[in-house]
């Protein structure tokens, strides 16, 4: 006794079945034959030949008998072994087959991966899948520990997009090629491979893209590192449906994030942001805080995770102890209290956000003046008294007299004791003019050496590590700003081989994809006027002229 397969009719391509003018691959019931597994007698049926006779399966088929010969189990490469008797109609075309394939998995990704792909997500899983397909929640953002299982949900949402969606268009990235190929894409091609044969034939797998053979323009999965010099990973996927994966999307530059915008501007697409909570600043951590109610969050912990074992808990808690960033970060899939390397911590700046101080009219107002170098950058103005910022004032765009009349505005109105300015560059032409007006004016080149702090590298590193002195007192007041904020967390910093402090730079934060730190430096003028007098290192300063100091080598 054999079994034997029974060739059906192709779907109609006029009935949107099959991408026009391609051709049908064999073995595929979307754009293809569908080939039915049947009991059969002798070799290979001829197509449009009916069946007579009970069929296997059937409510009317005798049962086997007890020790006799039982009937071959259908081939597990073949998708009936999961839904053949619900999916594939008695009598019915492949077209009817496939649509009502189609209606069943088309909104259920968690179905798909249990009954096609014959896996068992985990609990958060099936809540991401189940995200994915809700097409109100077309912003996903997955803050997570390690091993958890982002890589494999990830994938199953990628095959399922595929499969049940037509045209569409899915792209992942990471920041580097490792994380990329080494860990997404490599669990994408496993669970491909996983597919049903019926299914697996119909995509064609390359080294970075997935494409359906049938239509390789129109279904495809591709794989691109992103990076700030390479901003366009997300960029130009225009499609009925657009899926966008950003793994590790912690370390993924913002400029990658902006140049995406034009893929998501369709109403079918949908962007995941999914990895561990490593940074304090960018999208990925403002999609947890600032952005929340634009996103659909989730948060995954290796606690009581059957993917992570206890021994990888352990050795962590007992490596770095459970207060630990590492712990926090890797265990718990939390953001960290502050970064390691970061200079300012986040929950300095908020503590100093929603503290109540009293302010002591007493104390001078200070001004500090960050000029704008080039144009994407911003005058800022700051003004300090005492241990509260009152305000800031921010523009771009305006010429040197301008910059100076805005300032003479606001020193009329509030009466500053002193306007600290960065002479760096333009800032030099600013504090020029304004002291010949007649205003108290300090010159201040944040390029010198450190006047006071012998751990500072220079004076702008001088200035930074006063600001974070006087946020560790607890006894200071920020406005609330979402701007200064993700400029005060930002930079990090590292040593000179001479051990002194470094604090990251205005180029090197926008090659990370930040914006320059125009606010927060202007803060840290506020502080320069406590360099003024250095024994034997600057002369003391003489209302109305330029701080100069003495040091040697300093020109």
């Amino acid at each position: 006794m054999g079994r034997r397969w029974e060739r059906r009719p192709a779907p109609d391509r006029a009935a949107g079945q099959t991408p026009p003018g391609t051709a049908a691959p064999r073995g595929c019931c979307c754009c293809g034959t569908l080939w039915r597994y049947r009991k059969k007698h002798g070799n290979h049926q001829d197509p449009g030949k009916e069946e007579t006779g009970p069929q296997a399966g059937d409510p009317q088929a005798p049962h086997p008998t007890p020790g006799g010969p039982q009937p071959t189990p259908p081939p597990k490469n073949y998708i009936a072994t999961a839904v053949d008797s619900t999916f594939v109609p008695r009598k019915g075309t492949a077209e009817e087959s496939w649509k009502i394939f189609i209606d069943a998995f088309k909104g259920d990704p968690v179905g798909f991966v249990e009954r096609v792909l014959q896996a068992k997500p985990q609990p958060w899983q099936k809540d991401f899948l189940r995200a994915v397909a809700d097409p109100t929640k077309r912003r996903i953002s997955v803050r997570a520990g390690h091993g958890v299982g982002k890589s494999t949900a990830c994938a199953w949402a990628m095959i399922w997009h595929m499969t049940v969606r037509y045209p569409q268009k899915v792209v992942c990235t990471a920041p580097t090629a490792g994380q990329l190929f080494d860990a997404l894409f490599s669990e994408l091609k496993h669970w491909v491979n996983k597919l049903p044969v019926i299914l697996r034939d119909s995509f064609e797998i390359f080294s970075d893209r997935i494409v359906l053979k049938a239509a390789p323009e129109s279904s495809f999965i591709s794989a691109r590192t992103s990076s700030a010099d390479r901003p366009e990973a997300l960029a130009g996927i225009h499609s009925e449906n657009v899926l966008l994966i950003a793994d590790e999307a912690s370390a993924i530059p913002e400029k990658v994030f902006e140049s995406a915008a034009g893929s998501m501007s369709g109403h079918a697409a949908t962007t995941i942001l999914i990895g561990n909570p490593t940074r304090n600043s960018g999208l990925f951590f403002e999609t947890h805080h600032k952005l929340v109610d634009d996103w659909h969050c989730m948060h995954v912990s290796c606690l009581s995770n059957p993917f992570v074992s206890e021994d990888f808990v352990k050795q962590i808690a007992s490596t770095y102890g459970e207060t630990s960033n590492a712990y926090r970060i890797r265990v718990l899939g939390e953001f960290s209290l502050h970064d390691d390397d970061t200079l300012i911590a986040a929950e300095l700046v908020d503590s100093a956000m929603e503290r109540d101080v009293v302010l002591d009219k007493g104390e001078p107002i200070l001004f500090g003046v960050d000029v704008a170098r080039f144009g994407s950058d911003r005058t800022v103005i700051c003004k300090r008294q005492g241990n509260v910022v009152l305000e800031f004032q921010s523009w771009s765009g305006a010429d040197l007299m301008e910059t100076v009349g805005r300032i003479v505005s606001h020193a009329e109105r509030d009466n500053p004791a002193e306007i600290l300015v960065d002479s760096i560059g333009l800032g030099g032409g600013v504090a020029d003019r304004l002291r010949e007006l007649g205003w108290n004016v300090r010159d201040v080149n944040v390029s010198e050496s450190s006047a006071m702090n012998t751990q500072a590298a220079k004076l702008r590193d001088e200035l930074w590590l006063a600001v974070k002195d006087w946020l560790v007192q607890r006894s200071c007041k920020l406005p609330k700003n979402e701007n200064l904020r993700q400029e005060l967390v930002a930079p990090t910093y590292t040593f000179t081989s001479t051990g002194k402090i470094k604090v990251e730079g205005k180029d090197s934060l926008k090659k990370r994809g930040m914006r320059s730190p125009d606010i927060a430096d202007a803060l840290c003028l506020t502080f320069s006027g406590a360099s003024a007098m250095v024994g034997g290192r600057a002369s003391r300063w003489v209302p109305g002229k330029p701080l100069r100091r003495n040091i040697r080598g300093i020109v």
